[in-house]
């Protein structure tokens, strides 16, 4: 499931949108998330949003995710939100982590989590081009053509691959980031990985602001929402939802 609601298909806003209706007498309360993730996409560090009566967090935590059995969602912290805050517009930065399960063997235990490439990859030349794409660009030729943010430049802050066994792991880091974005980055540092490109060819892409450029998307499945940070630390005080007693 996707993050977002959608026509047809469940999506996880719904699941949890639907959820916090059964706290609310009914009254479906607007789910705001930190990042929109795609279908195929994990989020272990989403930070939702959502006007719910006053109760204990734990309360809350768990009578949502009592609700939401059994899809696979479920609602690790709750806290009250500061005044002014919002999940998505308060966020300073974001992280995700990308996984290649690079070896000749298909996933089993990690079918699904995983981007599965058996062609060998050098972990430190991808990493070397990936520095090639820090700092305030145009992101043009990493963006999604149904992106729908208003400008293809961003501000990348981290961009770090490692091999760790038999996995190859990219971490990125940004305020925000492009419909697509590390997705296909992580293609792109494929193709340098595999041999199939130089490293600097990945500055030629940048700079040549067409998605027809860069390399594949790498798979949906690689992709986790690993952290969103903020100003002051959301869950570290209060104890009650909304100041309840």
């Amino acid at each position: 499931m996707g993050w977002q609601r959608q026509k047809h298909g469940l999506a996880i806003q719904q699941v949890m949108e639907e959820a916090g209706a059964k706290l609310c007498g009914g009254q479906m309360p607007a789910a705001t998330a930190s990042g929109r993730t795609d279908a195929g996409v994990h989020a272990i560090g989403q930070v939702v949003q959502m006007e719910l009566p006053a109760l204990l967090p734990v309360r809350i935590r768990e009578a949502l995710n009592y609700h939401m059995k059994p899809h696979p969602v479920a609602v690790l912290r709750a806290a009250p939100a500061p005044s002014g805050w919002n999940a998505r517009f308060s966020a300073l930065f974001r992280t995700y982590k990308y996984v290649i399960l690079n070896r000749d063997v298909w996933p089993v235990l990690e079918a699904g989590r995983v981007w599965h490439v058996r062609a060998p990859l050098d972990a430190e030349k991808m990493d070397r081009a990936a520095k090639l794409l820090l700092g305030n660009h145009d992101f043009s030729s990493f963006r999604a053509a149904a992106c729908q943010a208003k400008s293809p430049v961003k501000t990348l802050d981290e961009l770090d691959v490692r091999r760790e066994g038999e996995h190859v792991v990219v971490h990125a880091r940004a305020r925000s980031f492009l419909h697509h974005q590390v997705r296909n980055m992580v293609g792109t540092l494929k193709m340098v990985g595999d041999g199939s490109w130089p490293e600097a060819k990945v500055s030629e892409v940048l700079a040549a602001r067409n998605r027809a450029a860069a390399g594949a998307m790498a798979d949906a499945c690689g992709l986790y929402l690993v952290g969103v940070g903020y100003r002051q630390d959301v869950f570290a005080k209060g104890d009650r939802i909304n100041g309840g007693k």
